[in-house]
């Protein structure tokens, strides 16, 4: 995997610029070698934060993570990128999505099973083509609470959004 690192508002030192490639560099054993990790550590204020995405056919890994101190967001970024890729590893090699950016010791290693993504609740919303379970998949890998998205099976605009308890819904135009 390779790593491109990149400040805003930062000076990058040799010590931040080691610490990244250190614990960014462990989630290597989960992606092929042509995968590519793009780093940007930011200082607002006294907020120090550490941005990373991971861009791979048809999907985005990301997540962000601010705290005082720039080595605490670099640890803190590593395990949720980590619990993310083990989370979603399953979801992802069973609809032969992205299996070319993940290692193959990575996809053979078996894994406690996740629940499926369960739609819980819909809702009808006036207001683009994916199907709601990788919508929801693709949220997680992003980070957010909700994603926009062009349903592939009825070509509607539909949000899919994050419930209490781990759970789903789904937002669908009325017709």
């Amino acid at each position: 995997m390779k790593i491109i690192i990149s400040g805003k508002n930062i000076e990058i030192t040799e010590g931040l610029k080691t610490a990244v490639q250190d614990k960014i560099g462990k989630l290597d054993k989960y992606f092929s070698e042509d995968t590519v990790a793009k780093v940007i550590l930011s200082v607002e204020k006294e907020r120090q934060k550490i941005e990373v995405t991971i861009p791979m056919k048809g999907s985005i890994i990301r997540s962000e993570q601010v705290s005082n101190d720039m080595y605490v967001s670099i640890d803190l970024v590593k395990e949720i990128l980590e619990r993310q890729l083990k989370k979603y590893k399953k979801k992802l090699t069973d609809k032969k999505q992205n299996a070319l950016s993940f290692s193959q010791a990575f996809l053979e290693k078996d894994e406690e099973e996740d629940e499926e993504i369960k739609i819980v609740r819909t809702k009808r919303f006036d207001i683009k083509p994916m199907y709601p379970e990788d919508a929801c998949i693709q949220m997680e890998l992003l980070g957010h609470d909700f994603f926009v998205f062009c349903n592939a099976e009825t070509d509607q605009v539909n949000v899919v959004y994050k419930r209490k308890g781990n759970s789903y819904g789904l937002i669908e135009p009325e017709l």
